[in-house]
């Protein structure tokens, strides 16, 4: 399964809402551009112009996430590619009130309509991301989570049901508890209320719940809060997922012996405690242009390199032989943070600094991902080396 943000919008979307996500300052053009990977759009029914220029010449567009034929295009990939489905990214703004309940559901009801056209599972993630200190808790979930199963039917769906469910029980996914750069106090927001909510509620519960943690959650440590509150709550959970982008990298040696052993330790540790266990495979990383405004530009350009899919098949690979029976991969769309999977350009944009797929065709991550589906489900053997494929292979 993908994390799925959805968060990219365009001037002239009908969303109102601008360049959200891909510009800054309300401007998409070579100074202001918020992204480090850029788009292939051949494929999209919908695009909109920019201020950029493309190495031929021509204005450079983009895709809008607003449109319901660009999550049916993403869903399709999933579906010719072999890739299970996607965790719909649900921010704690987009909960916080009725209006911006009705607004970010627009994404989720096209993705639930994708998701039963081209066959796809899709599970919602609560992203604890933009929750106050102070005066906010997770009451504005389990109102969210509410109307989800009342208006939008969302574990209901009867026939056409894509809606993924763990040992028989929808999967609600929780992220962002016990990271130190997070302004709330896990232990003031009422996070053990709203597991029991979904668990146990008699209208709205019998849930599975995964949470997600940072890599360091065993010994809270390193990128994790020291407060063995976090114990408790994983605990209630299901299913334990550590959030392990910029953990690792290829540029040190012996990397992978270093995600073997964690995962390997991780596994153990949940199994101990009857949780299920899945590690966080990514690409690479990259948030040059990202950082240029949100972190007054100290981070370099392609900072964790994707060596063509090397380093992210050396993931899959090595948490398979660590014992992992599923993965979650960051991300399939996030172009912000250069995670994406999907399909982007070798050929981005001229007079902005973009890191490109080098030259390997645009869905050779999608190929990779779904060609990793493979090795868990036993279609192909476990390789070390990095796969070929033939020039018709999808």
């Amino acid at each position: 399964m993908c994390g799925y943000q959805g968060w990219f919008r365009a001037k002239g979307d009908g969303s109102e809402a601008g360049w959200v996500h891909y510009g800054t300052a309300g401007r998409l053009d070579a100074t202001h551009v918020h992204l480090d990977l850029w788009p292939d759009v051949s494929e999209y029914p919908q695009t909109y112009p920019t201020g950029l220029t493309n190495q031929d010449g021509s204005t450079a567009r983009v895709f809008s996430s607003w449109d319901a034929s660009t999550v049916d295009l993403h869903f399709r990939w999933m579906e010719q590619y072999g890739i299970d489905g996607a965790f719909i990214q649900r921010f704690f703004g987009a909960t916080r009130t009725p209006e911006s309940r009705r607004n970010s559901r627009v994404i989720l009801t096209n993705a639930l309509k994708a998701s039963q056209k081209n066959g796809r599972a899709i599970a919602v993630m609560y992203d604890l991301s933009g929750l106050d200190a102070n005066g906010e808790d997770c009451a504005a979930i389990i109102q969210d989570w509410k109307e989800l199963v009342d208006e939008l039917k969302i574990t209901s769906q009867g026939t056409n049901q894509t809606y993924l469910y763990d040992h028989g029980k929808p999967l609600v996914a929780i992220w962002g508890l016990g990271f130190p750069d997070r302004p709330y106090n896990i232990r003031n927001i009422g996070i053990e209320k709203l597991i029991d909510f979904l668990k146990h509620d008699p209208q709205y519960g019998g849930c599975a719940v995964m949470l997600g943690v940072p890599t360091y959650f065993r010994t809270l440590d390193v990128d994790c809060l020291p407060d063995p509150y976090l114990h408790q709550v994983m605990a209630s959970a299901d299913i334990i997922m550590p959030w392990m982008v910029q953990r690792f990298t290829p540029l040190l040696y012996p990397e992978m012996a270093r995600y073997a052993a964690q995962i390997k330790a991780d596994i153990a540790w949940c199994e101990a405690r009857h949780l299920e266990y899945v590690p966080c495979i990514y690409p690479g990383f990259s948030w040059y242009n990202l950082s240029k405004t949100e972190f007054g530009g100290r981070n370099p350009l392609d900072q964790i390199p994707r060596q063509n899919g090397r380093f992210y098949w050396d993931q899959f690979n090595t948490a398979f032989a660590s014992g992992a029976k599923m993965f979650y991969v960051a991300m399939f769309d996030e172009m912000d943070e250069g995670t994406a999977i999907f399909k982007c350009t070798s050929r981005p944009p001229t007079g902005a600094h973009f890191v490109s797929y080098d030259g390997v065709p645009s869905d050779q991550y999608l190929w990779l991902t779904g060609q990793a589906g493979k090795m868990l489900r036993g279609e192909i053997s476990p390789t070390q080396n990095l796969p070929t494929r033939t020039f018709s292979e999808k």
